[in-house]
């Protein structure tokens, strides 16, 4: 798999809201840098995303204009902006912003995602 699949997995387990489907592609010292707060281990990142699938009901994420700004054997780090929409309390909703994931790559997992940091609306 390259980095650029990584993303694309990443994106669908994202969009599948279960978090397992996730947490496979995550490195086991992922750190996530949210607009409102830090999430330095899996179960916060787990905390974090099941409560944003239960905010916004039916929620689907995209990543647009993706620009991979470092490349190498060992670590990819890309910029995109992010889009969301979704129900929330059942009427329509929308929003975006900046993201940068930051994948490494390990001999026996793979490309995963060591880092990734969301600012709010664009």
């Amino acid at each position: 798999m390259s980095h650029q699949q990584a993303l694309k997995q990443y994106i669908e387990a994202t969009n599948t809201h279960h978090f397992e489907n996730v947490k496979k592609l995550l490195h086991p010292e992922a750190v996530y840098w949210f607009s409102d707060r830090t999430c330095r281990t899996i179960d916060d990142i787990q905390a974090y995303f099941e409560t944003a699938w239960d905010i916004i009901e039916e929620e689907v994420y995209s990543a647009n204009d993706v620009s991979w700004i470092s490349v190498d054997e060992r670590s990819a780090t890309c910029l995109y902006t992010y889009r969301f929409e979704g129900f929330h309390e059942g009427k329509p909703v929308s929003g975006s912003g900046r993201a940068t994931n930051v994948f490494v790559k390990s001999e026996h997992d793979g490309w995963q995602l060591i880092h990734e940091h969301l600012s709010g609306d664009v």
